[in-house]
C-alpha cells in the first residue's frame, strides 16, 4: 500500500493515513486529565441527566439517544446546559429517521413513515405536533432557538432516498447523502448554540462528511450479514473489487486498498474542518465533538491495515467519554 502524505491539520506526515496515531501524548496532559473530574452525565442516570424539572418526553428522547446513538449522547451531555435538551430532541429526531431503514421490511413501509415525519415537521411549524415524545421537544426546540425547518426536511428528503438500498456510484454521492444528514445536522445544533458564523458553517459541512463516511465503513460489516454493501463502486471498480468480496471477507491487498481510499477522503475533510479552527468562534466547538469519535476510528482502522472486519473496531472505546471531556475542556475541535 501506498505511503500517505496525509496527517493532521497542522502539517503532513509520512506515516500513513494517521501518523499522529504513533505518537503518544507527553505525560503533563495525562497528568491533567487524571486530575479532571469524571464527566456528570457518566454517573448519573438519564433521568438525574435531565436535570429535576426534566419532562417524560425530555427522558424519552435521552433513553432512545443513548441506547441508539450512545457517542451522540455523550457528546451532547457537554453542551452547554441551556442547549442540552434541544440537542437531545434533534438527535432523538435523527434516529427516528435512521432506524427506519432497518425497521421496516418493505419500501412502502419506509415511506410512510417518512411521510408521517413530514407533516410532523409541517405541524411543528404550524404549532400543532402530534402527541409523540419526540416531535414534542423538538417542537420545543423550534421554538427556544428558531431552527431553520430547511435543514429539518433535508434530513427527512435524503433517508427517504436512502430507503433504495443501493450502493453509492461514487464518493460524490456519498458525500452528498453526508452533507444533506450529517452536515444538516450540525447546522442545526450551530443553530441550537446560538451560532450564525460563515466558517463555523463550513466547518460543519466538512466534519458532516467525514462523519458520513467513516459512519458508511463503521457499518460494512453489519451490513455484510444482511448481503448489502454501500460503499462507492467506482473506487470498488478502480481496484477490481466486486461486492461479493465484502460479503466473503476478503482481506486481500486491494480490499484493503478501497478501505483506504475511503478512509483517507474522511481525514481530508477532517483536515478541512481544522483549517478553519482560528475563524470559528469557540462557542461552536462543543457541536464538533465528534471529531474525537472520528478521529479515533480513523487512527484504529490504519492500526489493522485498513481491514474493515477486524474485530477491534467493532469495540466500544471506554475511554471515550474521558477523552470527549478532555477535547471539551481543552476547547478543540
Amino acid at each position: 500500500m501506498a505511503a500517505s502524505t496525509l496527517g493532521s491539520a497542522s502539517g503532513p506526515l509520512h506515516l500513513g493515513l494517521y501518523g499522529l496515531c504513533r505518537r503518544r501524548p507527553s505525560p503533563g496532559l495525562w497528568a491533567r486529565a487524571r486530575r479532571l473530574p469524571v464527566p456528570a452525565g457518566s454517573r448519573r442516570s438519564v433521568a438525574a441527566a435531565s436535570g429535576p424539572g426534566a419532562s417524560g418526553t425530555d427522558r424519552y428522547c435521552m433513553e432512545l439517544l443513548r441506547k441508539r446513538d450512545y457517542e451522540g449522547y455523550l457528546c451532547s451531555l457537554l453542551l452547554p446546559a441551556e442547549s442540552r435538551s434541544s440537542a437531545f430532541a434533534l438527535r432523538a429526531f435523527n434516529v427516528e429517521l435512521a432506524q427506519v431503514k432497518d425497521m421496516v421490511s418493505e419500501k412502502t413501509i419506509g415511506l410512510m413513515r417518512m411521510q408521517f415525519w413530514k407533516k410532523t415537521v409541517d405541524d411543528i411549524y404550524s404549532d400543532n405536533p402530534p402527541h409523540q415524545p419526540v416531535a414534542i421537544e423538538l417542537r420545543k426546540a423550534v421554538k427556544r432557538h428558531n431552527l431553520t425547518k430547511r435543514w429539518l426536511m433535508k434530513i427527512i428528503d435524503e433517508r427517504e432516498k436512502n430507503l433504495d438500498d443501493k450502493a453509492y456510484r461514487n464518493i460524490q454521492e456519498l458525500e452528498n447523502y453526508a452533507e444533506n444528514t450529517q452536515s444538516s445536522l450540525l447546522y442545526l445544533t450551530l443553530e441550537i448554540l446560538g451560532i450564525k458564523d460563515l466558517h463555523a458553517d463550513h466547518a460543519a459541512s466538512h466534519i458532516g462528511k467525514a462523519q458520513g463516511i467513516v459512519t458508511c465503513l463503521r457499518a460494512t460489516p453489519y451490513h455484510g450479514t444482511r448481503r448489502r454493501v454501500f460503499l462507492p463502486m467506482d473506487i470498488c471498480m478502480l481496484h477490481g473489487v466486486s461486492q461479493e468480496d465484502f460479503l466473503r471477507k476478503n482481506q486481500d491487498k486491494n480490499v484493503r486498498d478501497v478501505i483506504y481510499d475511503i478512509a483517507s477522503q474522511a481525514h481530508l475533510h477532517l483536515k478541512h474542518a481544522r483549517s478553519f479552527r482560528k475563524s470559528v468562534p469557540v462557542k461552536a466547538f462543543p457541536a464538533f465533538l465528534q471529531t474525537v469519535v472520528l478521529e479515533d476510528y480513523l487512527k484504529k482502522i490504519q492500526q489493522v491495515d485498513f481491514n474493515i472486519f477486524h474485530p477491534s473496531l467493532q469495540q466500544k472505546n471506554p475511554l471515550l467519554p474521558l477523552s470527549l471531556y478532555i477535547q471539551s475542556w481543552r476547547k478543540r475541535y
